[in-house]
């Protein structure tokens, strides 16, 4: 499979806004008009309530580990082609073509991509997302903690098979890439205006 094929493909299909089309189905609004103006998981809890944003979650995971299963699958499991549908699909949430290129922050998009890349890494960065938000009641800084700390979670837990320069240089990406999408987030952790999750309508 081509290199520009396997891209493609896993970019429109990153490219879908699940977060815009359940609140859009669901709430008959734009997420992208409240709230943070973010397509993503948290800002659909905060606008379409909990059973949307539950729904948004696990869609916006699966086509990142749908596009990385799929590119396995078709290509032997050639780490380079792997690494290039990780890159593509989670561009294809922060950069979505079929909202002008304004998506989501790329946090379950990669946990999903990354999932079928090395299992126990996810579980374990899920583990320190967790900890975190149970901590601090902050969505935002549970994904800063686990995108920061996941090249290394990653590299301890995954097999050597998945540890190729090219899946070496997509694991930075997508954690800088996460990073760069919270500059606002970390620009308010830093005032203390950042808002804390509390209690959703379902």
């Amino acid at each position: 499979m081509g290199f520009m094929l396997v891209f493609l493909l896993a970019y429109l299909l990153g490219s879908i806004p699940f977060g815009y089309l359940m609140v859009r189905l669901f709430q008959g609004k734009d997420v992208r008009d409240s709230g943070s103006g973010n397509i993503g998981a948290t800002n659909v809890l905060r606008t379409g309530g909990r059973c949307v944003a539950v729904v948004t979650l696990a869609l916006d995971g699966a086509k990142g580990y749908l596009a990385v299963l799929l590119t396995s699958r078709f290509t032997s499991q050639e780490s380079t082609t792997m690494a290039l549908a990780t890159a593509a699909v989670v561009l294809g949430h922060v950069f979505p073509i079929f909202l002008k290129f304004r998506g989501g922050k790329g946090v379950a998009t990669s946990a999903g991509a990354f999932l079928a890349l090395s299992v126990i890494s996810v579980l374990a960065a899920f583990l320190v997302f967790g900890i975190v938000v149970a901590l601090t009641r902050i969505v935002s800084l549970g994904s800063i903690t686990a995108g920061t700390l996941f090249p290394l979670l990653y590299f301890f837990t995954a097999h050597n098979s998945n540890t190729s320069l090219s899946i070496v240089f997509v694991v930075y990406f997508c954690s800088a890439l996460v990073l760069l999408r919270h500059q606002e987030n970390i620009r308010r952790l830093l005032t203390g205006t950042e808002k804390k999750l509390i209690g959703q309508k379902k």
